[in-house]
């Protein structure tokens, strides 16, 4: 017999690039916005242009984009640093490595070459003179101009010994971030081995984690409708953190639309440590909330926090994540005043290192906005993403991959440019000459095919935008004219991922104002790229329904994994009634029907006293009924106002929480802040009143989504209109049953209710529902309450 052989154990690798191995471990100084209007993404279009003219340009012997790696060992795991030079020359003696960075500056002026750019050459050099066991290397830093495409050069020759000791030095540096990352993720996943569910497991609860477990193990996205308390973010996490314990996935990003439910995420998070886990949380806070000043202005003259930052933000980090594993707003907020760092980049630094994160849609769906370290490359991780209230993303998913460009902000920001530049000047002329030729041909709206001459001039005005702001750093321009920059670079941005998702308009304002729009109908395409970022998805919502119209909207996977989790309440705990002898249509909207829903909603919360709440369609149809409403002296009733302050909105919110002697009614308007993302349980509120169907109004937009579809072959109505609307009237009748303790009445005022276009978009668990008039519902009512 042979000898056995000897088994070949892996040793684990921690891979870092090259870049992001010296912006770490070199940055230093201030932050300073004041050049923070400039656009890199322009100035990366532009550079890719330089990098590929300039490297076709340096002959045979010039290898482009040339991959380079090193590997240094230690006792427990081997450090991997990896990158791309722009490009070798390695048949020359000595041998080159070239970097190649366009700038929108004058590069004759320039003295010396960035720091940071230099030692990302650098980096290569060592290693190209360790594949080819060279005796010295010559360093080239190009510089090009962008504006001028004048190219500047630094060149210097180091010998090996020279260079091996600079990157053995940087190394050694590095050693105690990637022995944290190794040895704590070893402490992380053991912890997760011994992690138990912390409550008793309901039925639903199983098959949400299962089904979300495969989905991680299958690479792929699942959408889940599960009701509001039958524990979804505890069954989300769990089974997200119990298959990082496994190395299935790498980090967790929970995402929300809304506070109240990223503290949920945050406190499910907090409840696992408490339990014995180990994992890092980071709570990702707006950088304007956030802000520990009156008005934030990121600069070393205005601000202490920004004077310095870099300097001191690596040692603030380190501390900080051997100290807590819980990084909300309050932690990142102490640690920002211990160390005098930004509390916002303090955040977003600790996010590096954690094992999950707690943020808006925003952060990773957001082409402006999302989290450039993770999802800039294009590259792909080993990340979870848990969208929660997934029924948002739709709304929010358009918001963020569409722009409008007004023709009056065009001459506004026109007469500003007068002052400072002759160039951009000249580009928002032919911006508004080219608008107005559409003006002309507007009346209400106009479906626009070819725009590639437009597109151009918005192109080449934010270019000219973006060389203004970089030459001149300082200037400050009117607030409407950065916002006017802001949405022309967007457009920019938007316009190379344009599909056939996307319908471009030009329409009016209220004012008369004219208007371009590059109006995303269906943002799946742009939503499934940031998912194949990721490993897999959780899509789970109270009201993800129909299923198939989120699935054809928010992605674009082939048979994603679907599953409906039951209601776990008792039936018998609430009612549901829908009322047949009124209606919300338009034409039929009278005095005569406001008075007949003010006496429904006296019949239904005379029933029992307690606190109510009753869903409008608008503020509008709220107004009208409120004025036909006559108030007994054993009710109180209050309303909400558009645009209510912070305060108001905690005073409206604490009338819930108050014993109260009378029954308490509030008009509330569907869709609006108080229809979703409140828990008013157990006797705080018995009952929801939905007035009609959430129709969303017609509207240019609207017509424009219901064409779309029926283009497509979908129902345009239903896409349009019938399920937007219906989720509303899901999320208001959700307020009523949250816990095992509710009790309440729904009651759903429309005969369109009854008719089955409407009814089939209807949750299992409202099929019980009772059809009643209004002569018929004191005695519904008063049956349930005498149960």
């Amino acid at each position: 017999m042979g000898k056995k052989k000897k088994e070949v154990i892996e040793k684990p690798v921690i891979k870092i690039s090259v870049r992001n191995l010296v912006e770490f471990m070199l940055r230093s100084g201030d932050i300073d916005d004041s050049s923070s209007h400039r656009d890199q993404t322009l100035a990366m279009r532009e550079g890719a242009r330089i990098h590929k003219k300039i490297q076709k340009s340096m002959g045979a012997s010039y290898r482009s984009e040339y991959p380079l790696k090193f590997k240094v060992t230690y006792d427990d795991y081997d450090l991997i640093i990896e990158g791309r030079a722009d490009g070798i020359m390695a048949e020359r003696t000595p041998a080159l490595v070239d970097e190649i960075k366009g700038v929108y500056r004058d590069v004759e002026k320039m003295e010396a070459p960035d720091e940071v750019h230099l030692a990302q050459a650098r980096c290569y050099a060592f290693m190209l003179l360790t594949e080819r066991k060279l005796k010295d290397i010559e360093v080239q830093m190009t510089y090009v101009d962008l504006d001028t495409e004048a190219i500047r050069y630094f060149n210097e020759t180091y010998r090996a010994e020279e260079i091996e000791d600079w990157f053995y030095k940087l190394v050694s540096a590095y050693k105690r971030w990637s022995d944290y990352e190794f040895y704590e993720s070893r402490i992380v996943r053991e912890s997760i081995r011994t992690l138990s569910f912390p409550f008793e497991m309901r039925e639903g609860q199983k098959r949400l984690m299962n089904s979300v477990y495969r989905a991680i193990t299958d690479e792929k996205l699942l959408f889940s409708q599960a009701p509001t308390g039958s524990g979804k973010t505890i069954s989300t996490i769990y089974p997200g953190v119990k298959a990082m314990g496994e190395k299935k996935i790498s980090k967790i990003f929970y995402l929300t639309a809304k506070t109240v439910t990223r503290t949920v995420a945050k406190d499910t998070f907090s409840l696992l440590n408490n339990r014995g886990y180990k994992g890092r949380t980071v709570e990702i806070t707006a950088k304007d909330t956030i802000c520990p000043l009156e008005k934030r202005e990121c600069n070393p003259r205005s601000c202490i926090y920004a004077k310095g930052h870099f300097d001191r933000i690596n040692d603030a980090l380190y501390d900080y994540l051997y100290r807590y594993t819980l990084f909300d707003r309050e932690t990142v907020l102490k640690g920002a005043e211990e160390y005098t760092v930004c509390p916002f980049e303090f955040s977003l630094d600790l996010c590096s290192f954690s094992d999950a994160i707690v943020c808006d849609y925003n952060y990773v769906f957001d082409p402006n906005v999302y989290l450039k370290r993770f999802f800039a490359e294009g590259g792909r991780g080993d990340y979870l993403f848990l969208v929660d209230e997934a029924h948002n993303l739709l709304d929010r998913g358009r918001s963020m991959y569409s722009e409008t460009v007004s023709k009056e902000a065009v001459l506004s920001a026109k007469r500003w440019a007068k002052t400072v530049s002759k160039s951009l000047t000249k580009s928002l002329e032919r911006i508004n000459k080219l608008m107005l030729e559409l003006k002309k041909q507007c009346t209400d709206y106009m479906i626009l095919g070819e725009m590639d001459e437009l597109f151009f001039a918005i192109e080449n005005a934010a270019i000219g935008f973006n060389r203004l702001f970089e030459k001149v750093p300082n200037i400050d321009p009117p607030e409407d004219v950065l916002e006017f920059y802001f949405s022309l670079r967007n457009f920019v941005s938007l316009f190379d991922d344009v599909s056939k998702g996307y319908k471009i308009y030009t329409d009016f304002d209220r004012e008369g104002g004219f208007r371009l729009h590059l109006f995303c109908v269906d943002p799946s395409a742009m939503l499934q790229r940031r998912f194949d970022s990721g490993r897999a998805g959780v899509l789970f919502s109270a009201t993800l329904l129909p299923i198939r119209y989120y699935i054809d909207l928010l992605c674009c996977e082939e048979n994603p994994y679907t599953l409906y989790v039951d209601s776990p309440f008792p039936p018998e705990n609430r009612t549901i009634l829908i009322g047949r002898d009124v209606t919300s249509r338009y034409k039929k909207r009278n005095s005569d029907e406001y008075r007949k829903y003010a006496k429904y909603i006296k019949i239904i919360t005379g029933g029992r006293k307690g606190n109510y709440m009753v869903f409008f369609p608008s503020y509008s149809f709220l107004s009208a009924v409120y004025d036909e409403y006559e108030i007994s002296e054993d009710e109180e009733l209050i309303k909400q106002d558009r645009n209510m302050r912070e305060e108001e909105r905690v005073s409206f919110l604490s009338a819930f929480e108050e014993k109260n002697d009378k029954t308490l009614i509030a008009f509330c308007v569907m869709g609006g802040i108080f229809s979703e993302g409140i828990d008013l349980t157990e006797d705080r509120l018995i009952g929801a009143i939905v007035v009609g169907t959430g129709l969303p109004q017609v509207s240019t937009e609207t017509q424009i989504i219901s064409s779309f579809f029926e283009e497509r072959g979908d129902n345009g109505f239903s896409y349009a209109f019938l399920y937007p609307g219906m989720n509303k009237v899901m999320q208001a009748a959700g307020r009523v049953i949250r816990t095992m303790d509710d009790r309440g009445v729904i009651a759903l005022l429309d005969d369109r209710f009854t008719e089955s276009t409407y009814k089939n978009t209807f949750p299992r668990e409202w099929s019980d529902h009772t059809v009643v008039t209004q002569e018929k519902t004191f005695d519904a009512v008063k049956s349930f309450w005498d149960k």
